[in-house]
């Protein structure tokens, strides 16, 4: 694991909806790290698969696609940017039908296999901020410093809500939330990798706290702990 100067890993685990994506990016950018968001990386293969008419029953044919995957995190005026295999695909990862499907792929074990590769590159030098579902657990075990970010089922289907309105998506809170629920069952029930907290993580409950409450508990973790790794 990195040391001195080049940093330190950060892994941000929770459920959907529960801030990570938030708090992550605000988090690398107080510390001068590199933010890598996987939960787009597995939207990103998901809408790929969909796109190429892959059958995600066909294991074969998923681990092929999978060969030639290539995901990257830009910047714009528009904020971070995702481009899959060439293509900005921000704004169409975003979608209720597209995060199902990246609860799917992300159980098949060619498709994880290929992520993990990609992540475990981005971060081998260190001074990144990961957020996921088993970056602590299965990535980056032995990351210098694993959180797990939580938040009621209620609170974060209003919060996904609120996201889905804003983009002029059509849905109604109840379905959301529904849908959220539906999200954890898949990820916290699949074989491969399921969605769990490290032992050593963490545990910050986000419901009654912003986003600013959250980043300072995580900085003042971080800091602490770098101070160590640097010592």
């Amino acid at each position: 694991m990195p040391s001195g100067n080049r940093g330190i890993v950060v892994a941000i685990d929770g459920p959907s909806g529960a801030g990570k994506s938030t708090v992550s990016e605000l988090l690398a950018k107080r510390l001068g790290y590199i933010k890598v968001d996987t939960g787009s990386m597995y939207r990103s293969a998901a809408l790929l698969l969909h796109e190429s008419g892959t059958d995600f029953d066909d294991v074969a044919s998923v681990e092929k696609f999978c060969r030639n995957l290539d995901i990257k995190f830009g910047h714009s005026d528009r904020g971070e940017r995702v481009i899959a295999n060439g293509k900005d695909v921000t704004d169409l990862i975003r979608t209720p039908e597209i995060s199902l499907l990246a609860s799917r792929v992300s159980a098949i074990r060619p498709v994880r296999e290929a992520m993990m590769r990609l992540q475990r590159e981005m971060g081998k030098h260190g001074g990144v901020v990961l957020e996921g579902r088993d970056i602590g657990t299965v990535v980056f075990p032995d990351a210098e410093v694993k959180f797990f970010l939580s938040a009621s089922t209620e609170e974060r289907g209003k919060r996904r809500y609120a996201e889905l309105i804003a983009r002029g998506e059509k849905t109604t809170l109840q379905a959301t939330i529904n849908d959220v629920a539906k999200r954890d069952e898949q990820d916290m029930k699949r074989d491969i990798a399921p969605l769990r907290q490290a032992g050593d993580a963490v545990v910050i409950d986000s419901s009654g706290l912003s986003a600013e409450q959250v980043l300072d508990l995580m900085e003042k973790c971080v800091k602490e702990k770098k101070g160590v790794c640097e010592s």
